[in-house]
């Protein structure tokens, strides 16, 4: 690849920022180094990179300058496969409101514990605690980063961290139990990728965000000359191998087709029209849009037979309703707990028993005189 000099250009029909260059039907970067990075075909995102980079605005070293440069570092670990693309996403909506809050001229080595406590309770206050909850979480991250890296001298210290006194909003558990019923009305309704959703996300217990979305064939393989589907959890890192059930197994070949496609997704969206292209992936977002719909029907059809309308469910409930139900059937929670992908016991434990409510008998003691 050409060298240029980086620098503003007498001719630029596309209207791109000083240092961004056209190669081979992408838009490049020149850092100061002579590093070239790939941004992309979007002339807005790689002009919107390119103005980060600049430091247009004079940003440079602020608590809102790095936070920006951390998204784009979570987003190059999301690219090499390092970093769950459910996470970015969500960094990049909570800098939106920590960008305004911590705003320039504020430095990271200015922010103090009973600055981030502020924040919170500005949440709480607002009625958004839990989102609160996780911006400080994303603020947290982008801080440890910053020490693990020595990206700004003088920062030590993370005042997200709780030994620094930090107590976060109250948060409700989630309590959701997906009845049997429930679950057989919406998945007579639903399409088939969201039925693929459903008994995958119910059979294997694993993050539908950010683990089922991006198993493909080579997720399955064999172990002692029997098929299983090996997971790389995306949360803990943990790798789980789970045996494929009857069940499971035909759902698997469903998916795939008599004839696998290598790096297609199980669950994945149609074929293009010369039936060549492998389906693409899905995003979260868009399944549970969809699910949402499957709900709406399945009510609808309930409202004409005069039965109660189904609250509205997401498919970590169903993660929830495969490990209650686990549970009531004996499984042993050490297997419940391998599945989640919990680190002790009590986790399991408390998942599984918080969305279980059995009528309590009174107590029939007879007292004595």
């Amino acid at each position: 690849m050409a060298r240029s000099m980086a620098g503003r250009r007498k001719n630029n029909p596309l209207g791109l920022e000083p240092r961004v260059y056209p190669n081979h039907g992408a838009l490049f970067y020149v850092h100061r180094d002579g590093r070239w990075e790939r941004l992309g075909t979007d002339i807005e995102a790689a002009n919107k990179r390119a103005r980060l980079y600049n430091d247009t605005d004079g940003l440079y070293g602020t608590m809102a300058y790095w936070l920006d440069m951390f998204v784009v570092d979570c987003e190059r670990r999301a690219e090499a496969g390092t970093f769950a693309a459910r996470t970015v996403q969500n960094y990049r909506e909570s800098i939106k409101a920590l960008k305004v809050y911590f705003a320039p001229p504020m430095l990271p080595t200015e922010i103090l514990p009973n600055d981030v406590q502020d924040y919170l309770q500005v949440g709480a206050d607002a009625g958004r605690p839990v989102v609160a909850n996780k911006e400080k979480s994303c603020l947290s991250a982008c801080i440890s980063w910053l020490i693990r890296t020595g990206s700004v001298p003088g920062l030590v210290v993370n005042p997200c961290f709780r030994v620094s006194g930090i107590k976060r909003n109250p948060e409700k558990k989630r309590e959701r139990y997906v009845t049997d019923e429930e679950y057989h009305a919406v998945y007579a309704k639903a399409p088939d990728q969201v039925k693929a959703m459903m008994e995958l996300t119910y059979r294997t217990l694993q993050r539908p965000e950010s683990d089922i979305l991006g198993w493909t064939m080579a997720n399955i393989t064999k172990k002692d000359g029997v098929r299983i589907l090996r997971v790389q959890q995306g949360k803990t890192k943990k790798i789980v191998d789970i045996g494929l059930s009857a069940d499971l197994d035909a759902l698997i070949k469903r998916l795939v087709g008599e004839v696998p496609t290598i790096g297609r997704p199980l669950v994945c969206t149609s074929r293009s029209r010369n039936g060549k292209d492998p389906g693409q992936r899905y995003t979260y977002d868009g399944l549970s849009a969809m699910l949402k719909r499957a709900i709406g029907k399945a009510n609808a059809e309930r409202a004409k037979a005069g039965k109660d309308k189904i609250p509205s469910f997401g498919f970590r409930d169903l993660k929830g309703k495969g490990a209650t139900d686990m549970w009531l059937a004996g499984e042993p929670i050490e297997r419940i707990q391998l599945l989640c992908g919990h680190e002790d016991k009590a986790t399991t434990e408390t998942y599984v028993k918080q969305r279980w409510r059995e009528t309590a008998a009174p107590n029939m003691v007879t007292m004595g005189a």
